[in-house]
């Protein structure tokens, strides 16, 4: 008698090793949480990157030759808004290099209101385009309470995702460190077992010929691999400016076990108010200290002090470097006596005499846009976070595919061929010969 067999199959045991369940485990789980955070934080940022040059092809008009003479003073600037704008006072103003200052005004703090806000980015106020050699006002833009421009709208969904700020920031912040375990549990998948001709081809080569499902994890795969490390360091400065135990953390490591100096505001001597200069006069002492230390600087950020406020300071940041920000140097003054006051942070330090730690923390922006590269930087962090963004959309698409993809019919078993052959079955003519032979 044969047995019968049974047609159930039996379960596959999984020949992965613990670690490498654990690690596809994380990856496909932290990926579908994380998904969107990712997506909008990459793709944004892929917008934002070239902001600055398509600012500038748009508004031709603010392009400015390069003149042999000095550019208009700070105090020169004060004068133009206290002439055309007497509400308004000015904010802080940008120089550079063969463009228009970039002059912001904000509404006057009444005394009752004092404390308060008074304009600035998320504020109303206005922005005067200004030729630096003339004075004249190229052009205005009038901005109302809470409205944004397009690029500052991008730049809101990439830091805090159009949320509440104290929502949104968080979410983004440890969405970004989530991403750094994507990356790291992503290669030690994407690493084949045995290295052949097949799994290189697998491993570095997209099969554009192939099935949609085929292509869509070639997409996932290689050219996850390839911006790998540009996104590990594109994620990895962006947790400086949202994590603080990261950012001081990471300072201790590259310093060997230096603390990270923490930012002060400083304060000017109320006691000196008016006493050896007028505003208009120290904000010029100021400027002129700077740029007779910097002649060759091709950009300044000049924050004008608050009157109405006696312990605030004239703050100056200079740009050696058009497009670049890691050599940068900050410098305070105190608003009634044009002293400098002494900085401690890393980003009042001369980038040349910096230690390692420091130069480092300087870059740390370059390094986030790929500026630290120069255009073909920016290029590569432009590329680098479009990949980015299609992680999460071809990564769900290969766990749906695999998780409700059709199952095919499986075919029956015959488990005994002999039960499968009944006497009525038998043909008649076979029968009727039988009993002739009987």
């Amino acid at each position: 008698m044969i047995p019968a067999t049974k047609n159930t199959p039996a379960k596959k045991k999984s020949k992965d090793s613990l670690f490498t369940r654990i690690n596809k485990w994380l990856h496909l789980w932290l990926g579908l949480a994380s998904g969107i955070i990712v997506l909008i934080v990459c793709l944004t940022g892929c917008i934002w990157v070239f902001n600055e040059e398509i600012n500038d092809l748009l508004a031709p008009e603010t392009k400015i030759e390069k003149q042999d003479k000095p550019v208009i003073s700070p105090a020169q600037l004060s004068a133009i808004v206290a002439r055309d704008y007497p509400d308004k006072l000015p904010a802080y103003a940008n120089y550079q290099q063969g463009r228009t200052i970039n002059l912001n005004l904000k509404n006057k703090v009444e005394k009752k209101e004092k404390g308060a806000r008074g304009g600035g980015r998320r504020g109303g106020g206005i922005t005067l385009k200004i030729n630096p050699y003339t004075g004249e006002i190229v052009s205005k833009e009038v901005r109302k309470k809470g409205e944004t421009d397009f690029f500052r709208f991008i730049l809101n969904g990439h830091r805090f995702l159009w949320m509440p700020y104290e929502i949104g920031r968080p979410i983004v912040n440890y969405g970004t460190m989530v991403f750094v375990v994507l990356l790291i549990t992503g290669l030690i998948w994407w690493y084949p077992k045995k290295w052949n001709k097949s799994t290189s081809d697998k491993s570095f080569k997209i099969k554009w010929g192939a099935s949609f499902k085929r292509v869509n994890l070639d997409l996932h795969n290689v050219l996850g691999f390839y911006s790998l490390l540009f996104l590990l360091a594109i994620a990895l400065t962006g947790m400086v400016y949202g994590i603080k135990w990261y950012s001081e953390g990471l300072y201790w490591v590259t310093s060997g076990g230096e603390k990270l100096t923490e930012f002060k505001r400083m304060e000017s001597d109320s006691l000196q108010a008016n006493k050896f200069y007028t505003p208009e006069q120290v904000m010029d002492l100021a400027w002129n200290k700077v740029i007779t230390k910097h002649p060759k600087s091709q950009g300044f950020y000049y924050n004008f002090p608050d009157t109405s406020a006696a312990k605030a300071t004239i703050n100056i940041t200079v740009y050696p470097n058009t497009g670049q920000f890691y050599n940068s140097q900050g410098y305070t003054f105190d608003q009634h006596t044009g002293t400098e006051l002494k900085r401690e942070d890393v980003y009042s330090t001369d980038y040349a005499t910096a230690g390692f730690s420091t130069k480092l923390r300087k870059m740390n922006f370059d390094i986030h846009v790929g500026s630290i590269l120069g255009f073909p930087g920016k290029v590569l962090a432009f590329l680098a976070s479009l990949i980015g963004a299609s992680l999460p959309i071809t990564g769900f698409l290969v766990w749906y595919g695999r998780k409700f993809k059709k199952k095919k019919p499986a075919k029956k078993i015959e488990s005994n061929p002999i039960e499968k052959v009944k006497p009525q079955e038998v043909p008649q003519k076979t029968v009727e010969r039988v009993e002739l032979v009987e």
